[in-house]
């Protein structure tokens, strides 16, 4: 890890605790709309973050994305995706061990290796094209394989739909990451940068479809966010009782 805390890594743990010191008081604002989810206690925080989001993405994020996917081929698009996948394969390899997985952990490192020497730095997947398969996994995910519960739902500024738990993990991942590593601030940051639009590239496409699906759109992401991550954190195979609480609160909800 290079000296210093890490920008990229500040900014995250600045949004979180910002978040968390805005959520009591944005719970009560006069007028605002009483959540009826136990999973989201501070939606009128949440729907404000989530519509600055959308403006900063309106503005800024995906016009650069849409110029980004204008100017690069998509072959060497996909060498960007393949890049940065690859530097979360080796993190990935270690939360798989941390998990008790520690055959997929080989397996990820081993991915880590192919990709890294023979892929050119990771820009050709040749790993996947041998059948080997990335199972990506971050802090978050490794938090709840231990028993933590994901807390409230949380939109954070600029990342969007999160948990109280993953928004702790993604600090602790930015900080750990191969990028972190990196002496430069301004390469750093310049593959932060790029990381987000390569990502919002590849997402240019759904938002449409999630816009045109869904009557409440934060209603739609959120549901979709949470029910995604508990499939992540196991796998597909949560737990018998969290499947009876996650029934419970959807009752809740639903007044019955």
């Amino acid at each position: 890890m290079s000296r210093g805390v890490r920008p990229f890594a500040r900014l995250l743990a600045a949004s979180c605790v910002t978040g968390a010191l805005l959520l009591g008081g944005c719970a009560t604002l006069p007028g605002s709309e009483t959540s009826r989810s136990p999973k989201d206690p501070f939606e009128p925080y949440n729907r404000a973050m989530d519509r600055f989001n959308q403006a900063l993405d309106d503005a800024l994020v995906a016009p650069v994305a849409r110029g980004y996917r204008a100017v690069l081929p998509a072959g060497m698009r996909a060498w960007v995706g393949n890049f940065f996948a690859n530097l979360w394969d080796l993190p990935s390899a270690g939360h798989q061990l941390l998990q008790g997985k520690p055959e997929r952990a080989f397996m990820g490192l081993f991915r880590f290796g192919v990709n890294t020497t023979l892929g050119f730095g990771g820009i050709l997947d040749i790993a996947t094209a041998a059948g080997i398969e990335r199972h990506r996994e971050d802090f978050g995910q490794t938090l709840g394989r231990w028993g933590i519960p994901p807390g409230p739902y949380l939109v954070l500024p600029l990342f969007g739909p999160s948990s109280v738990r993953d928004g702790v993990g993604l600090v602790l991942d930015f900080r750990n990451d191969l990028v972190s590593y990196i002496d430069s601030s301004e390469t750093r940051l310049g593959l932060r940068a790029l990381w987000i639009v390569d990502v919002r590239e590849r997402l240019l496409d759904a938002t449409g479809l999630v816009e045109g699906i869904a009557l409440d759109r934060y209603l739609f992401v959120r549901d979709s966010y949470l029910q995604r991550r508990q499939s992540l954190v196991w796998d597909g195979e949560p737990p018998e009782d969290e499947d009876e609480d996650e029934d419970k609160e959807d009752d809740a909800r639903n007044g019955k």
